[in-house]
C-alpha cells in the first residue's frame, strides 16, 4: 500500500512540475511561507528495505534545495523572523524556514558543513532523553530488527503471540507495517514495553542504538554556539503527547524547556510536537505549549504558512522534504506550500 501511495504522489509531482502550475500557484497564493521539516542527512542510498528512509535525504540535496528555494525568490530565514513575517501586516518576501527533528548525529556530521557554507539559518529541535542516552529510537529499533529476520514472534499484553514472516523484502514491509500501527495505536509505556520486549528478544541493543544515533551534549553545544541555529524542544522523551494525562504531557514539554536552559544557559522559545500528527497532538497540546510561554510549535500536518497563522502559532503546520522524493525537479513543488494546504483541508 504504502509504495502504491508513493507512486501516485510522485506521478502528481512530475504532472505539477512538468505543467509549470507550481510557479502560478506561488504567484496568486496568499501563503506568506513555508517551514520545511527534516530529520536525517546521509550521503549513502536506503537499503531496500528502509521504511524510515522517508526520514534522510543526502547532502547534495539538502545543498540543492537551499539554493533553488533562493533561485526562486524565496528567502529562508530563521524561525523567529519567519514568525515576524507571519505577524507583519506590512508585505514582506515569500519565505521558508529549515527545521530538523531529533538530533541526529548525521546532522552534525554531514548536514553542519552544508548549513554552514551555504549560510542557511535552522531550527533543531531537542529530545532532552534521547541525548542523554536513555530513549527510544523505537521506528528505527524495529525497522533493523525486521530487517535482520526472517520471521518474528510477537506477544502482546495479553499473552497473544502474532506470527509475522519478513524473509522477503514484501513480508518485512508487511511486517513492519503491522508492528508500527500497533505501537502508535498503543499507550506510550506499553509501547516502550513492548519494543524493548522484543528488542531483548531478538538480541538487539536498544540503548545503544540510541547512543549511535543521537548526538550528545557535547555535540549539541556545537549547534548551540552556532549564529545559525536555533535550538527548540521536542519533548523529553519524544512521546505522542495526546496519549498522555494533562499533567505528564505538560511535564514533558516543560522538563525538556528547562533542561535545555540547563545545558545552554538559554531556554527555547520553539517546540516540535512529537510525532506531529492530528492524532500526536491537538488543540489541548496547543494550550499547553501556549500556557508554558513557548513562542511557536510546529506540526508534522502539512500545509503553508497564512496571515490567520498569527492566532495559531503553536499549531503551526510543516512541509516534509520526504526522502522518497529527492528528485531536484519536485523542490518546486515543495517550495509551493498552497499545495500541501489544499491537501490538509
Amino acid at each position: 500500500m504504502a509504495g502504491l501511495r508513493y507512486t501516485a504522489i510522485a506521478a502528481a509531482f512530475e504532472l505539477l512540475w512538468a505543467s509549470q502550475l507550481t510557479w502560478l500557484v506561488r504567484r496568486l497564493s496568499k501563503a506568506r511561507g513555508v517551514i520545511f521539516t527534516l530529520h536525517r542527512v546521509l550521503p549513502d542510498d536506503p537499503a531496500d528495505f528502509s521504511p524510515n528512509a522517508i526520514l534522510q535525504v543526502k547532502p547534495d540535496y539538502l545543498e540543492f534545495v537551499i539554493q533553488r528555494v533562493r533561485k526562486l525568490g524565496l528567502d529562508i530565514v530563521d524561525l523567529d523572523e519567519g514568525l515576524r513575517r507571519i505577524e507583519s501586516n506590512e508585505p514582506s518576501k515569500k519565505f521558508v524556514v529549515l527545521t530538523f527533528d531529533d538530533a541526529y548525529r548525521d546532522n552534525l556530521r554531514y548536514a553542519l558543513p552544508v548549513l554552514r557554507r551555504q549560510q542557511c539559518p535552522f531550527t533543531l529541535y531537542v529530545p532532552t532523553a534521547l541525548v542523554d542516552g536513555v530513549g527510544e529510537v523505537w521506528w528505527q529499533g524495529l525497522e533493523d530488527i525486521i530487517g535482520s529476520r526472517n520471521a518474528l514472534a510477537v506477544t502482546g499484553a495479553n499473552g497473544e503471540t502474532t506470527y509475522l514472516p519478513c524473509a522477503t523484502e514484501e513480508e518485512k514491509y508487511a511486517a513492519y507495517q503491522t508492528l508500527y500501527q500497533r505501537m502508535r495505536a498503543m499507550p506510550e509505556l506499553e509501547r516502550v514495553r513492548l519494543i524493548r520486549e522484543v528488542a531483548v528478544q531478538y538480541g538487539y541493543d536498544l540503548d545503544r542504538q540510541c547512543r549511535e544515533l543521537i548526538m550528545d551534549w557535547s555535540e549539541l553545544r556545537i549547534f548551540a554556539a552556532e549564529q545559525l541555529c536555533t535550538i527548540g524542544a521536542h519533548t523529553v522523551h519524544h512521546y505522542e503527547l495526546a496519549k498522555l494525562s494533562v499533567a505528564e504531557a505538560r511535564t514533558e514539554i516543560d522538563q525538556s524547556v528547562k533542561i535545555i536552559k540547563a545545558q545552554f544557559g538559554k531556554a527555547p522559545m520553539h517546540l516540535s510536537y512529537p510525532i506531529g500528527a492530528a492524532s500526536s497532538a491537538g488543540p489541548r497540546e496547543f494550550g499547553l505549549a501556549r500556557d508554558l510561554g513557548l513562542r511557536s510549535a510546529v506540526t508534522t500536518r502539512p500545509g503553508g504558512l497564512y496571515a490567520h497563522h498569527r492566532n495559531s502559532m503553536h499549531a503551526l503546520p510543516r512541509v516534509s522534504l520526504n526522502g522518497r522524493f529527492q528528485s531536484k525537479r519536485y523542490v518546486e513543488v515543495f517550495a509551493t506550500p498552497a499545495l500541501f494546504s489544499l491537501r490538509s483541508n
